[in-house]
């Protein structure tokens, strides 16, 4: 803490007596440095074997999160967290937004690509795979109580509209959810009058033998856009190619679709029922949306550099050390190859939220500067939210934050060396560090 009282010194281009370097690192040590997590091991707390929490150093396996869906309704992308609103047993339209954080690993997928948070349209129906906290103390949305998931929240709400498990591993859009579990959606009966009404599909497997799942009843309108290959298409222009009727219910046969799925408020006393903003009618249409989204992530991870954890740190004299770091799963191929072993990197030591802790004009400022040493892959499938790409890092100036267990950003010397927006690091502000919960509301 001595160093950081100094450098902030030097920055400052202040001098600082002895009297108050002690002062700052009081007031550092007990105001900024991050809450230890609570002991506990992988199996839960409190010997309660149900309980489980990610803990630092150890990818949470899926199958161990709680799933649920709803509505994005906000999202903080700086700060990697939003709401949903929470699909329950009772009526939609009531449910109260429902926080959550992504977890520094966490993988977002939209139209079955890579995704950050701001490439999401609000009123998307998202898939969440959570957990609880990792760290109540320092959790940048509300703890709440451990059966909260499982109360009725009254006033036709239902339960299971704010679980507890709000930090998220895995959050997808439909398309990813189906590709992801190998379902599509087959459409059995429309409803259609003025270009608008509604339709009944059923998700089902490609797996012979495979349970079906129930049918959805979802709305589409003029609104709704269509693709097919190259073509981006309307309701009309079904209509008009007679591939949908123009008035009336009928029953259809149309399989092999993928579904963008939103919500918006229905009439007729109908208080859950979801919308179809985007069909996809073939593979090539999905690939191509694929395709431009991944293109979109792929450029965003270029300026804001690969986030990993460290494995080891391994010391040597005077500032120098070798750094060993997994990267984290959910991204596009050719960023993982961009890491090559000889060429220069870039590491500079991150929050929770991802953000850049040190320096005070962007990541490079006082970012650890060396050469990649080596770049390995795991040879079994590694869990989610890991790439299974491990490297080796080479600098003769380490920096405070580069520590075993911390999470970390890194950039291949091949990518551009830019200055992210001001929301995207911190300075020297407790409150930055630690984004308060209570900015959401209470409802």
């Amino acid at each position: 803490m001595w160093i950081c009282a100094i450098v902030i010194g030097i920055h400052r281009r202040q001098v600082l007596r002895p009297a108050c370097l002690a002062v700052i690192t009081l007031v550092l040590s007990t105001a900024v440095a991050p809450a230890q997590p609570p002991q506990q091991n992988a199996a839960g707390e409190a010997g309660d074997a149900a309980v489980f929490r990610p803990v630092a150093g150890s990818f949470p396996p899926l199958e161990r999160a709680v799933t649920y869906r709803g509505e994005l309704v906000f999202v903080d992308h700086a700060n990697r967290r939003g709401s949903l609103r929470v699909q329950g047993s009772g009526m939609f339209f009531r449910n109260d937004p429902h926080p959550f954080a992504l977890l520094p690993y966490a993988v977002v997928r939209y139209r079955t690509a890579p995704a950050d948070l701001r490439d999401v349209p609000l009123g998307t129906v998202m898939h969440a795979h959570a957990f609880l906290p990792p760290d109540p103390l320092t959790s940048s949305v509300p703890v709440l109580p451990l059966d909260s998931g499982k109360k009725d929240a009254n006033h036709n709400r239902g339960a299971g509209i704010f679980p507890a498990e709000n930090h998220v591993l895995l959050l997808e859009d439909d398309p990813s959810h189906c590709r992801r579990l190998g379902l599509t959606w087959r459409l059995t009966d429309i409803e259609i009058r003025n270009l608008a009404g509604s339709l009944t599909a059923v998700r089902e497997s490609a797996t012979a033998g495979a349970a079906p799942q129930a049918a959805e009843t979802l709305t589409f309108d003029a609104a709704t856009r269509v693709w097919r290959g190259r073509e981006l298409l309307s309701i009309e222009e079904l209509v008009e190619e007679q591939i949908w009727p123009s008035e009336g219910k009928r029953s259809m046969e149309m399989t092999g679709l993928l579904l963008g799925i939103t919500w918006r408020p229905t009439p007729d006393g109908v208080f859950t029922r979801f919308h179809v903003s985007d069909i996809w009618l073939d593979e090539a249409a999905m690939q191509r949306a694929a395709k431009q989204q991944t293109e979109v992530h792929r450029a965003f991870m270029r300026s804001r550099w690969m986030p990993a954890w460290i494995d080891r740190v391994e010391y040597g004299k005077f500032g120098r050390a070798t750094v060993t770091a997994t990267l984290f799963g959910g991204m596009d191929e050719t960023l993982y190859a961009d890491f090559r072993t000889g060429d220069s990197a870039m590491i500079n030591a991150v929050e929770a939220t991802l953000k850049h802790t040190h320096g005070a004009y962007g990541p490079a400022h006082m970012a650890s500067r060396g050469t990649i040493l080596s770049v390995t892959r795991s040879e079994t499938a590694p869990p989610l939210g890991s790439s299974g790409v491990q490297i080796q890092f080479e600098t003769d100036l380490i920096i405070e934050g580069i520590r075993a267990g911390r999470t970390v950003r890194i950039r291949p010397g091949g990518w551009p060396l830019v200055q992210v927006p001001r929301e995207e690091y911190l300075n020297d502000g407790v409150e930055e560090r630690f984004p308060r919960p209570d900015i959401f509301p209470k409802y």
